[in-house]
């Protein structure tokens, strides 16, 4: 249950003021169309984050446990830098001729790959070795990060303190990233 509570957890606040945030806000404004879009979200991040968790699995059980804990550690204390790094103004996607739902399955799958949350995936993977609860926690996380910028939609999208919660989240991935280095045993 811990795997899931802290995918959970890590996920939704890796994710605030991500470019795929900024993505839902960009598919809302176009689209107005509340459950397409959050629909597609979840099949995307369950697509992607479950690649990620195999990944972290098969590095967790391949992995010497010193290698690991201090690429885990490095890790998160790198990721708490990247994550102070704004995302660039994305486009409006163009209109699909194959429906909100799978214009946004693609676009979040495509634009997840590589990103913060699918690294903070695979190294929750490979410290829990618990592929399922971790996908569904980090899938949980994107949600709850995503959906309610689809459901307020451009209302309140220019009153988000990005920088806030960039700091918030770098806060927190240093922490972990010091954590493990310091209470690895």
């Amino acid at each position: 249950m811990e795997a899931l509570l802290v995918s959970t957890v890590i996920v939704a606040i890796a994710e605030m003021g991500d470019k795929t945030q900024l993505l839902a806000l960009l598919l809302i404004c176009r689209y107005q169309q509340t459950w397409p879009i959050i629909w597609g979200i979840v099949v995307a991040t369950l697509a992607n984050h479950f690649l990620a968790a195999l990944a972290g699995i098969w590095i967790g059980t391949s992995v010497p446990d010193d290698w690991l804990r201090w690429g885990l550690g490095i890790g998160f204390i790198i990721m708490a830098a990247w994550v102070l790094i704004p995302d660039g103004e994305d486009e409006l996607p163009a209109a699909s001729k194959h429906g909100v739902f799978w214009t946004t399955t693609v676009l979040f799958f495509l634009v997840e790959m590589g990103d913060k949350t699918q690294v903070a995936t695979a190294a929750l993977a490979a410290t829990f070795d618990s592929l399922v609860l971790v996908v569904i926690g980090s899938t949980i996380g994107m949600v709850l990060a995503n959906a309610p910028v689809v459901w307020l939609g451009q209302r309140f999208a220019c009153h988000l303190p990005l920088r806030l919660l960039r700091a918030l989240a770098a806060l927190l991935f240093f922490a972990l990233g010091l954590g493990i280095l310091l209470t690895w045993v």
